[in-house]
């Protein structure tokens, strides 16, 4: 029946290798489960509330995706979206937070329509296939970044903004989470020279296990005030009876103090990030995976995008922010996850997390690092697919790949990506005897980023 469903074989793939994906696109993403309620909860809502709203809409999400659309990518409520839910919407701008989600409910039915008029399917065949490699290995670099983060390798500073750790000074909270993550990454590479299968999933348990062992020992000493956590499983039961403090609450309105025009750009806020996040994520990991076609185009895009809009609408209703594909999908597909498959089995690890929620809770950054940095390895190796003697072409892909670590936000890269392709194009054709076709969409898309920037 799998094989009927879901075209193991056609896809070159096997149910143990898409269980393992699958596994592995969970662990990478766990992380959500904690920071997800962590952010919300500055609105006013319930904590434990919006941990089942998350593993809920993360469920509906991704089963939905690998159902409709048989590709391994997985869905949970977005970061950056859910700050900007809750300090922006919920804190400067002092909207109570079922109004907030009454605009992300808005958002989702807005992308439906889009979807299902398959504009969304539109804009993403329209970016050039020379982007579409950019915006894959700017994702690499994104997820690297966010894994030398999560691993402390890389910090904050006030003069550089990031610089290396410092090992000796922090040692049993920041240096040796560093150093286990190191270790964890050197384990993945070698069971990748190795062949081994599950290599990427193996190094997260055995970097979590061997996080175990120091805090045993007394190296690792968490820190709580510093978010330094116990990394031992704890086996507290969720409270369900709290999903009845979010559930449905975005119908339940109090317009009083918004103007329409203020949540006509809170909603337009939420849509642009979560349409051109999603956009660029499948982009990137569907070209990891060779799902892209010849023309750069994703066959069943629109069941794709349709399963993220329907998502975002669910996890609206279950009581939490905006519901997008993660770029965590790639963990995944370089574990091998070629299939839907490996969404479900993704999918149904989060309604298990509902029960066990804080075993999951417990996996600290630094296991999960290594395997996004290697990921991001993988990933960044699209980068030699693009022709850097046509300028025309390479200067907009460049642009895309450093914009999207350096400025935080797959969305961000790609506007920057569509602006500069467009206009340098624009003034070559002018100036150049050689000209190059620019689609009317494209046209389009680079007018409203500029307006983007100006009214958002």
């Amino acid at each position: 029946m799998l094989e009927n469903f879901f075209h193991l074989r056609e896809k070159n793939t096997n149910v143990r290798t898409e269980v393992i994906g699958g596994l592995t696109t969970f662990m990478t993403m766990a992380y959500i489960l904690a920071v997800n309620p962590n952010i919300l909860a500055a609105s006013g809502m319930d904590p434990e509330a919006i941990l089942i709203a998350t593993c809920l809409a993360s469920f509906v999400g991704t089963l939905l995706m690998g159902l409709l659309s048989n590709y391994p990518f997985a869905l949970a409520p977005g970061l950056g979206l859910n700050a900007y839910f809750a300090y922006t919407v919920c804190g400067k701008m002092g909207y109570k937070w079922q109004v907030a989600l009454f605009a992300v409910f808005v958002e989702g039915v807005i992308f439906i329509i889009l979807t299902l008029t398959k504009i969304r399917e539109a804009i993403f065949n329209a970016i050039p296939m020379t982007l579409k490699k950019g915006v894959g290995a700017g994702i690499g670099l994104f997820v690297a970044f966010i894994g030398l983060q999560n691993a402390h390798l890389v910090v904050n500073d006030d003069s550089t903004l990031v610089t290396n750790v410092d090992f000796v000074k922090n040692w049993h909270t920041l240096g040796i989470c560093a150093l286990l993550a190191l270790i964890g990454l050197f384990l993945i590479v070698f069971m990748e020279v190795k062949h081994v299968k599950g290599a990427i999933l193996l190094g997260i348990i055995f970097t979590w296990i061997l996080g175990m062992i120091m805090q045993a020992a007394g190296v690792y000493i968490p820190d709580p005030d510093k978010s330094f956590f116990s990394v031992y499983p704890s086996f507290k039961l969720t409270d369900f009876s709290k999903i009845g403090l979010t559930f449905g609450q975005c119908f339940n309105l109090d317009f009083k103090g918004v103007g329409l025009v203020n949540f006509i750009i809170v909603t337009f806020s939420f849509l642009f990030v979560d349409m051109f996040d999603t956009i660029g994520t499948l982009i990137g990991v569907s070209d990891r995976a060779g799902m892209l076609d010849k023309d750069g185009k994703l066959p069943k895009v629109r069941e794709a995008l349709l399963a993220d809009a329907v998502a975002t609408c669910a996890g609206a209703v279950f009581g939490t922010s905006t519901t997008t594909t993660f770029v965590e999908s790639s963990a995944g597909v370089g574990a091998g996850a070629r299939s839907g498959f490996a969404s479900v089995v993704t999918g149904f690890m989060f309604l298990v997390a509902i029960f066990f929620a804080p075993v999951f809770i417990s996996i600290p950054g630094f296991a999960t690092a290594p395997a996004l940095i290697y990921v991001g390895f993988l990933m960044i190796s699209a980068i030699l697919d693009i022709d850097f003697n046509d300028l025309r072409e390479a200067i907009p892909a460049y642009l895309t790949v450093i914009c999207m670590p350096l400025m935080y936000s797959i969305a961000e890269g790609i506007s920057i990506g569509v602006i500069s392709y467009v206009v340098i194009n624009i003034v070559c054709n002018i100036i150049c005897d050689e000209k190059k076709k620019i689609t009317p969409l494209m046209y389009v898309l680079a007018v409203l980023f500029v307006l983007k920037y100006i009214f958002l």
